[in-house]
């Protein structure tokens, strides 16, 4: 059994669909950021960084004590490696795969979230932040669309890389980017979104929404 502690986010997304996709057990308990609850020491004891998502692995690989984890790219290495699926097993594509998860770590998601920052949610315009972070969105948006050009995934074959970066980019508008000009990215979320486990995945966060609003 994994508990995914989780909110509404790419970042929380992220495992979300992994645990989908391999058709782990799991429970999922929501952590709302919007009322701090991701300072609470329960959390803070797997969370350190009091950000979501973490995980708790109750059947960690060597049978001993539960396992926790947190950051997302992290989660998704360690249950890639506990259930042998969605990073390559090919050494040249395994790098491949952990080299545009750890892009999309590093670049990728934080600058997009700048940018829904400065576009969106700043409760001032800052010219210089919806700029700067505008145009560095369109830039990933070119390194991702050369990546893909000619190629389904990321990784030559669909992996926890695609399963990072797909979530961020479900929100190209908050981030000033016209997705018509990346005709590769489009083709790819279309075949994210054309996925089973993608779309179980979509559902069950829908029906968490709804049971938080009831």
């Amino acid at each position: 059994m994994i508990d995914l502690h989780y909110w509404f986010t790419p970042n929380g997304d992220k495992p979300l669909i992994f645990v989908h996709e391999a058709g782990l057990e799991h429970r999922v308990k929501t952590v709302d950021i919007g009322k701090d609850e991701q300072f609470a020491p329960a959390f803070l004891a797997i969370a350190p960084n009091n950000r979501i998502p973490a995980i708790v692995d109750h059947a960690p690989a060597d049978g001993g004590a539960p396992v926790s984890v947190f950051e997302s790219g992290a989660i998704l290495l360690y249950l890639a490696e506990k259930t042998g699926r969605f990073v390559p097993a090919d050494a040249r594509l395994r790098i491949q795969a952990v080299e545009w998860l750890m892009w999309q770590m590093g670049g990728f998601g934080p600058m997009l979230g700048q940018a829904h920052h400065f576009r969106v949610f700043a409760p001032e315009q800052v010219p210089y932040g919806i700029e700067r972070y505008t145009k560095e969105a369109q830039r990933l948006y070119g390194v991702l669309e050369r990546r893909l050009a000619g190629r389904d995934w990321l990784a030559d074959e669909y992996s926890v890389a695609d399963m990072a970066a797909w979530p961020w980019s479900r929100s190209f508008e908050m981030q000033g980017v016209e997705i018509e000009k990346f005709p590769a990215v489009a083709a790819w979320q279309k075949r994210m979104e054309e996925r089973p486990a993608v779309a179980a995945a979509l559902a069950a966060k829908e029906r968490l929404q709804q049971q938080r609003q009831a």
